[in-house]
């Protein structure tokens, strides 16, 4: 059994080392943005390049960040940005979802292709009158200016539905003889069994919305309801000035709680992609 599980992992070994190359190419920004966050300033303009500092400046930045930004502020902003956009998401996402896959009505495959279409359209094509109409609403600079455009999404009605599609039918007409509604099956019956499904679209909201800048720099002013990539901005701007090592100790807090976030849930993460069907 031993000889055999060596041979295997010699097998392995060009296959690992491959992907392992391959991760810690995509990695080198994040960790240079680590190692610059704990440099002196001076440290990171040499031709020489180093990943750990002569001389650790970590504490010294890290406490420049803190003391001069709300970054607590700019956090929980986020948490609140994601969450909002994530529970409406899958609010209406579910059950669209469940009907584009479980229900047999007329017109269906045309929906569905309407949907699909939906996924060509860039967000910055309704970006002008979603501003006119919150400027006209005076919703601009709260929250719900921030959730409101992305409540409806036609990734995660696709995601959903081929997710869907590979689940039992029978799982669904065992539900209907117990005399279950559809609202009821989509969320007591179908919902359980896409959390793989539900995990990873969760995820890629929640990057996608906490890293994103270009809507929130259109409606949001000053630091009030600033997410955490705008709270990265103003602190280049107004008080980080040149100094790119205490940047980058703004850009590590604010990036962390997603580094967090898909280490907690990457086993489900990857089960999710995994297992989203492909039946048409």
């Amino acid at each position: 059994m031993a000889k055999r599980d060596l041979r295997s992992l010699w097998a392995d070994t060009p296959r690992l080392l491959v992907l392992g190359f391959l991760a810690l190419l995509l990695l080198m920004p994040y960790i240079w943005m680590i190692s610059a966050s704990v440099k002196p300033l001076d440290e990171l303009f040499r031709a020489s390049l180093h990943l750990w500092p002569e001389r650790f400046y970590g504490v010294e930045n890290y406490r420049q960040v803190f003391s001069q930004i709300p970054v607590f502020g700019y956090l929980w902003n986020g948490i609140v940005v994601c969450a909002g956009i994530l529970f409406f998401q899958l609010l209406f996402a579910v059950p669209a979802a469940y009907a584009l896959a479980k229900l047999n009505f007329p017109g269906r495959d045309l929906v569905l292709g309407l949907v699909m279409l939906g996924l060509l359209v860039p967000p910055h094509v309704p970006a002008l009158p979603l501003y006119v109409a919150f400027s006209k609403m005076g919703l601009l600079n709260t929250y719900a200016a921030l959730i409101l455009p992305f409540t409806i999404s036609v990734f995660a009605i696709f995601l959903f539905r081929q997710f869907f599609k590979a689940l039992p039918d029978e799982l669904v007409h065992a539900a209907r003889l117990d005399g279950i509604g559809e609202f009821e099956i989509v969320w007591r019956v179908i919902l359980p069994n896409a959390w793989p499904a539900a995990t990873a679209f969760a995820i890629f909201s929640v990057v996608a919305h906490w890293n994103d800048l270009f809507w929130p720099l259109i409606v949001i002013e000053g630091q009030a309801r600033a997410t955490p990539a705008l709270g990265v901005l103003y602190f280049r701007s107004d008080e980080a000035g040149d100094d790119f090592a205490a940047l980058m100790a703004a850009a590590v807090i604010m990036t962390l709680p997603l580094v967090l976030a898909f280490l907690f849930a990457q086993r489900r993460f990857v089960e999710g992609i995994a297992t989203t069907g492909l039946k048409g």
